[in-house]
């Protein structure tokens, strides 16, 4: 196409006189009108109360009218190293800007779903590793009891234990993990919940199907800790095989794994490679990218997706805010996941 004056008027005439929230294409005009007002003007969006994601800010109390469930779970008593994942959630709200509109799955979740950022989980000790446990689980059934998606925000990785307890209570679901540990390990010092044993703790508690479960993005060398994924029939794709096999095949396997029944979703942001997200507790060089991290989770789209989590950001590692803005981001990503869940309740 030439540039002319002709073209140029052409131009002038289709959107000279247009404001920022409107547009020509109807796929984007129907998402610029759920997000701006008249006059182009929409929120600004380092203004008003943070909430992850910027989405409205609710309560228990609003759940029957939520479709999605945004939380915080503010505890890291279960760390193996370095601590401060408690502060993950405000971290993560205190990034001003993610979305609103997810330009390769076509949606703005926020907009296009009854969500809020329904505040964090309410511990009656910070002190009591079991007791907190016991109130992640009573918080999340709650969600659950509404027919709501809980989509959390850790705090360190044991937490996803005591949400499968209460996300399958009625069957065993399947699991999306990516991470860069297998969490698959045994007591340590006569502790069994802690951040490195979730889903072994899970599958022997009979709420997650190994079978129908995928680990990406494992390395390191703590390898001989987790037998238990092999052994139970978890499969497990390591970091040094991700550019190998290509991501189209470990989505295409990831698929085949879990299936069309209820999954669950976790992503530990150690699963990026350091340079992407120094701010967390047990680093591992050799992770993912973050394209490649995008790419994974986007290929999961349509899946029956019945929870989800990311976990383990602390942000006093974490100088840049790389590691929160990176986060904040997997966190939109799979929130969007949620919009073609087979298990979204129909408003």
């Amino acid at each position: 196409m030439t540039f002319t004056q002709e073209r140029l008027g052409e131009l002038r005439r289709q959107f000279g006189e247009n404001d920022g929230g409107t547009m020509l294409t109807p796929e984007y005009q129907r998402i610029a009108e759920k997000i701006f007002s008249a006059g182009g003007r929409r929120p600004a969006p380092y203004s008003g109360m943070p909430t992850l994601l910027d989405a409205p800010y609710g309560s228990v109390e609003a759940l029957p009218e939520l479709q999605v469930a945004l939380y915080g779970v503010p505890m890291d008593l279960a760390v193996t190293n370095r601590n401060g994942s408690r502060f993950g959630p405000r971290a993560l709200r205190a990034i001003e800007r993610i979305g609103p509109y997810n330009d390769a799955l076509g949606c703005a979740p926020v907009h296009e779903m009854a969500v809020a950022d329904i505040g964090d989980v309410p511990f009656r000790s910070r002190f009591d590793l079991k007791q907190s446990h016991e109130d992640i689980e009573h918080f999340v059934s709650r969600i659950v009891a509404d027919g709501v998606i809980p989509l959390g925000v850790g705090g360190d990785h044991s937490i996803t234990h005591p949400i499968l307890r209460a996300v399958a209570r009625e069957a065993p679901v399947g699991l999306i993990h990516i991470d860069a540990h297998c969490d698959t390990g045994g007591p340590y010092e006569g502790e069994r919940f802690h951040h490195g044993g979730p889903f072994r703790n899970a599958v022997l508690d009979g709420v997650l199907d190994p079978t129908r479960t995928i680990q990406i993005g494992i390395r390191g060398s703590a390898e001989y800790i987790w037998e238990f994924s092999k052994i139970s029939g978890m499969t497990v794709i390591h970091a040094r095989d991700v550019s190998r096999l290509g991501l189209d095949a470990i989505i295409a396997r990831a698929r085949e794994v879990v299936g069309d029944g209820p999954t669950y979703f976790s992503f530990d942001i150690d699963s990026l490679d350091p340079a992407f997200a120094p701010g967390t507790g047990t680093p591992e060089v050799g992770g993912l990218t973050t394209r490649e991290a995008l790419e994974l989770i986007r290929g999961m789209r349509g899946l029956n997706l019945v929870g989800g989590d990311v976990v383990e950001v602390a942000p006093a590692y974490d100088s840049t805010t790389n590691t929160a803005q990176n986060s904040a981001q997997m966190l939109f990503e799979i929130l969007s996941l949620m919009m073609f869940s087979p298990s979204l309740k129909i408003r």
